[in-house]
């Protein structure tokens, strides 16, 4: 059961791509960076780079791995690679992040969030707008990023890695395609998942079993987060998967929306945990594109195939 969550937090998508470490064409790889300065390989990123000139900096789609938050790697970056790439101005980055094994919740996001602090104070450096930023995650990595869009300038999940504290982590928009998102509402919706298993990675995230470990589920799920400043959201999740259940993206989407947070659902219809199709790549496209360019362009709500 655990392989199989493994498998799925991150992995499907990727494996319909060829892993592989070289940049898209036209961009150049500037490799390990290392975002906090402590020499960790969980704690470096990899910047993909436009080789073209351009007057304007360029914006930024950052990209966080699944994997249960107990494995995965930056170096899996096929999906965040199509995105930048097909004429677009965008730099993409890929990050590492602590794992489970190695550091429990609140580790991830501290991590993550040094991550954009570093970007940030980079950017001159690097060519990139420090004011537009999109994140995008997959699965576990789904999660993180909706935390990022959910808890700038919250102090205790800010955290205290790297030199540059004096940055922000806000980021300007976020997609989470198909990430937990309310711990406490996780199980009994369809999951094959048991959020109550002792050694499953849920309670190696939160230290515990859910039943056991409830203020901490709470402190580590987006929904609990939202304020009405939140950065705007695409959520991308199928109604038929069976790992993390469809209500979660439902549940979310009506509490931000709650808020007045922006957010569309995209519904992957017939879709499992994960899926890829060209209707959906398009849409996460204006998605971006309209919130990193400006462009007016809308993306509609609703059902998308899910192949």
């Amino acid at each position: 059961m655990r392989y199989l969550f493994l498998l799925a937090l991150g992995f499907p998508l990727l494996a319909q791509c060829q892993k592989g470490s070289a940049p898209p064409a036209g961009f150049r790889a500037v490799r390990d960076l290392d975002y906090v300065g402590s020499g960790d390989p969980r704690q470096k990123l990899d910047l993909y780079l436009p080789q073209a000139g351009s007057e304007k900096p360029h914006p930024l789609v950052v990209y966080v791995h699944g994997g249960g938050w107990e494995a995965g790697s930056k170096d899996e970056a096929n999906v965040l690679t199509g995105l930048i790439q097909g004429g677009t101005p965008y730099a993409g980055a890929s990050l590492n992040y602590r794992l489970t094994q190695q550091a429990p919740w609140p580790a991830q996001i501290h991590d993550c969030k040094a991550a954009i602090r570093w970007l940030r104070a980079h950017a001159q450096e690097y060519h990139l707008d420090a004011d537009k930023i999109a994140v995008f995650g997959i699965s576990a990595g789904g999660h993180l990023v909706s935390m990022l869009g959910v808890t700038a300038g919250v102090k205790e999940l800010e955290g205290d890695l790297g030199k540059h504290l004096d940055q922000s982590s806000r980021v300007s928009c976020v997609l989470d395609f198909c990430g937990p998102s309310d711990f406490l509402t996780f199980g009994g919706k369809g999951s094959i998942i048991d959020p109550n298993d002792p050694h499953g990675a849920l309670a190696r995230l939160i230290g515990g079993p859910l039943k056991d470990r409830q203020e901490e589920a709470r402190k580590a799920s987006p929904v609990t987060y939202i304020t009405p400043d939140d950065a705007p959201f695409l959520l991308i999740h199928g109604n038929k998967d069976n790992l993390v259940p469809y209500a979660q993206a439902t549940e979310f989407a009506t509490a931000l929306k709650a808020a007045h947070v922006p957010a569309t659902l995209l519904t992957g219809t017939d879709g499992g945990h994960v899926f890829l199709s060209g209707p959906l790549v398009e849409r996460m496209n204006d998605f971006i594109a309209r919130h990193l360019l400006g462009k007016d362009v809308q993306i509609p709500e609703g059902a998308v195939p899910s192949r």
